[in-house]
């Protein structure tokens, strides 16, 4: 587990300052990377993807508990010195753990066995159309735990009748059963964000039964 003076220590040597058109701020409390791995499920069976690891926090946690963990990092130096932190941290565990150097939104395959469980701590700018590009594009992946804006971990989780139900909660439960898995205060994270943060439980079970197809659905409620 990587604590606040590990990530600090990390990113100094690699020069790193998050940055917000990414939206990355960093988890510096192992307690909260072994609460995300426990209220995620995560089974030693299990395939991990997941997107955005940052430095490596919850990465390792992941790691300890899973059997792989495929990891997808948008950044060029987060990206290339990520293999080394988990090869430093788990040695014994490295030959489980693989990177893809890319835009989650642009990834339509991943080496390996296909993934079983999605966990990951959302960059607040482009979560939901993250989230539900991997569900559309990975339907192997059963369970979903994400870490988002509070705010949008309200949306998502919304049933119908709800004043903030709307797109994301549609999209969201065409594929899943949503749930809110608990809150997230600021001060685990390095920056502080300015917002609280929510965990998202999403459980994968078939699309309601409907005559329009998944597009329809989904452009019919576009507008609202």
């Amino acid at each position: 587990m990587l604590g606040p003076a590990d990530v600090r220590e990390l990113a100094a040597a690699l020069g790193v300052r998050p940055t917000k058109q990414r939206g990355q701020n960093f988890v510096i409390d192992a307690n909260t990377v072994r609460r995300i791995v426990r209220t995620a499920g995560v089974r030693p069976q299990d395939v991990v993807v997941e997107v955005g690891p940052g430095l490596g926090s919850l990465t390792l946690g992941l790691l300890e508990a899973a059997d792989r963990v495929t990891a997808i990092e948008i950044d060029d130096v987060l990206a290339g010195a990520l293999p080394a932190t988990v090869a430093a941290r788990l040695p014994a565990r490295a030959d489980r753990f693989a990177l893809v150097h890319s835009d989650a939104m642009q990834v339509a395959e991943l080496p390996g066995p296909p993934p079983t469980a999605l966990v990951a701590n959302l960059p607040y700018n482009v979560a939901v159309p993250v989230l539900l590009h991997m569900l559309a594009t990975f339907p192997s992946i059963e369970r979903t735990l994400v870490m988002v804006q509070s705010e949008v971990a309200d949306r998502l989780a919304a049933q119908p009748g709800n004043k903030v139900y709307g797109v994301p909660s549609v999209k969201a439960n065409w594929y899943a059963d949503v749930r809110r898995a608990g809150a997230i205060g600021r001060n685990v994270f390095w920056p502080a964000p300015n917002v609280d943060s929510g965990l998202v439980s999403l459980v994968r079970r078939d699309p309601p039964s409907t005559t329009a197809s998944r597009e329809e659905v989904f452009a019919a409620h576009q507008r609202d």
